[in-house]
């Protein structure tokens, strides 16, 4: 690999002329050295300083093709490939302050920050690297990702429709795409965008993988089976696919499927990613086969992969619980009655993922008045902004004037609106981490109906750890985590009873299951809505459903799931410690 000829860098041009570098000693430097990443760099940054907008565009590609020539730049690529994500910090900050206006680093660097969650971080260093860098057509798609991951879907369609302007057939632009129409519930029209892509690349597992998810999602379960099955016959090492099987609860791995996970786990290759995937897919193939042992094996070895990568702590969530408790008592709450924007027509179901929310929601759902939406983001991004940081926003709150509250309500649900596609005058905003910031919810949307999701400790807890999540729930892949989040979740909702009474209605899984009539007709006396029979049959409701119960909300409810863990009791003595007393409820 070459090395880039440091004689051609600025400051060794001025070192030899006495005079900064003038545009016609860069020029001909690139002309001397057409493969020198730095002088190609230097020459953009001067036309950029001349406010010749296009010719430093041209100069700064022709700068990214000359940056596979650096060999530090190539060991950080190779770093982030291997997910190794401090050596490649460890290179690109340090090249950047020397070199700010390289963009290929720039974009090496926001690929970094979104991987660790740093999504806003990605983005102003992506927009940066397109300043310069106009036609950075790879920078534009991770910016329309980064877009996307934070649910500003129309930029993110803005930035994919430029892109498939210039390339109107590439794979990758529609493919993301048909993502963007899923996530803001334009299923038709992500079904559609898949469809294309696969009549000119058959060949991409990956596209049938997102096309599988977009069927399920719409309820075609043949034909989402299907893509999944299309997509292992493509990459039979692709463990997602083969957990996206495992995912729809109802489906059956036969023996040579078994086999032929057994054998992609053996690939010495494979990557973490899908030997996790592969691992949950397993633990759910022989949890059907009641084979507990090995099944819970697979399952620890899953959660322990993924436990090492996201490196999660309890403190943050159990200092706001504390703080919340400690700040936010009933003379608070008084004299602040009727802060905030008042109209009524955002519905909240929170508490525990797996808690029986997904069930609620299609219950609701199914009711004339109610849409059913998906997970939203948006109260917890609207709470960090007014914290202005990753951290406790109840200081925020105490210091609040109505004004504000107000306008963060209204913002909340503009922010929404591009989910509501029917009119109706309530919605449902099924986020169970809300919980968290039910304070916040109930200050800046003080008519908001919330509805709290109980299941009891053992099973709650049991089945998110054998639950994969595609992004979030960092705290479910460890035993000691699920239990310190339980305690602090019903920590904290015991102490919004106490202060807020009959502010949350509480539906317990098991009295829905033992009970439905009962358990409906209460729910929609609570939300102040007339009893219809269509919420008694909301198998029926013909709507899509994103999470992992999406098959078991399309049929009546069944008891089987309800003491689905006592077959692993043996190995949950762990879990059982942690929980204390709350164990038993």
């Amino acid at each position: 690999m070459a090395l880039a000829d440091p004689t051609l860098d600025t400051g060794r041009i001025e070192q030899m002329t006495g005079s900064p570098p003038r545009l016609a000693d860069l020029e001909a430097a690139t002309r001397r050295s057409p493969s020198d990443m730095h002088v190609w760099r230097s020459l953009a940054d001067e036309y950029f300083r001349l406010g010749r907008t296009v010719e430093a565009d041209a100069a700064y590609q022709r700068h990214i093709l000359a940056s596979v020539n650096d060999p530090r730049l190539h060991e950080a690529a190779l770093a982030l490939a291997a997910n190794r994500l401090d050596v490649a910090e460890r290179i690109l900050k340090p090249h950047l302050k020397h070199y700010p206006t390289d963009v290929a680093a720039i974009r090496m660097l926001a690929e970094l920050a979104g991987r660790i969650g740093r999504v806003g971080d990605a983005e102003k260093l992506l927009r940066r690297a397109l300043e310069l860098a106009p036609r950075f057509a790879p920078a534009r798609l991770n910016l329309a990702f980064a877009l996307n991951r934070q649910e500003r879907f129309v930029e993110a369609l803005e930035e994919v429709d430029r892109l498939l302007a210039e390339e109107p057939d590439n794979p990758a632009y529609i493919n993301l795409k048909g993502v963007v129409f899923a996530r803001v519930g334009d299923y038709a029209d992500a079904v559609t965008q898949f469809e294309a892509v696969l009549r000119t690349r058959p060949n991409q597992p990956r596209i049938w993988l997102s096309f599988g998810h977009s069927l399920k999602t719409l309820g075609r379960q043949d034909a989402c089976v299907a893509a999944y099955r299309q997509s292992i016959a493509l990459q039979p090492t692709l463990g997602e696919a083969w957990w996206s099987l495992a995912n729809l609860k109802a489906y059956r791995f036969s023996d040579e499927d078994m086999a032929a996970m057994d054998a992609a786990l053996g690939e010495p290759r494979l990557s973490p990613d899908d030997r996790l995937h592969l691992h949950f897919a397993l633990g759910t193939a022989h949890e059907n086969r009641q084979d507990f042992k090995r099944s819970f094996g697979h399952y620890e070895q899953a959660n322990h992969i993924r436990a090492q990568q996201l490196r999660y702590s309890p403190e943050r969530i159990h200092a706001v619980v504390v703080d919340s408790i400690g700040k936010l008592d009933r003379d608070f709450f008084a004299a602040r009655r009727n802060w905030g924007e008042v109209r009524p027509d955002p519905v909240f179901i929170l508490g525990m993922p797996r808690s029986g929310s997904t069930l609620v929601e299609q219950i609701l759902s199914s009711h004339p008045l109610v849409e059913g939406t998906r997970e939203l983001p948006d109260i917890e991004m609207l709470a960090r902004r007014m914290a202005n940081s990753d951290g406790d926003y109840v200081d925020a709150l105490l210091r609040a004037g109505p004004e504000e509250l107000a306008a963060l309500g209204a913002s909340y649900l503009e922010r929404t609106r591009v989910h509501r596609k029917h009119g109706t005058p309530y919605f449902i905003d099924k986020m169970p981490n809300n919980w968290t910031y039910l304070p916040f919810i109930h200050l800046i949307l003080p008519n908001a109906k919330i509805i709290d999701t109980r299941r009891g400790a053992m099973a709650c807890c049991f089945s998110n750890f054998k639950q994969h999540y595609a992004r979030g729930q960092a705290f479910s892949y460890d035993m000691d985590h699920l239990a310190r989040y339980f305690t602090d979740y019903t920590a904290l909702m015991a102490h919004l009873d106490d202060v807020l009474p009959g502010k949350v209605h509480r539906v317990r899984h098991e009295d829905m299951v033992d009970d439905p009539e009962r358990e409906i007709r209460a729910l929609l006396t609570y939300l102040g809505l007339p009893f219809d029979p269509a919420c008694l049959r909301f198998w029926e409701t013909d709507r899509p459903v994103q999470t992992a119960s999406s098959q078991q909300v399309r049929q009546p409810i069944y008891r089987e799931g309800v003491d689905q863990w006592r077959g692993y009791a043996p190995f949950l003595e762990k879990l059982r410690t942690s929980l204390g007393s709350l164990a038993d409820l």
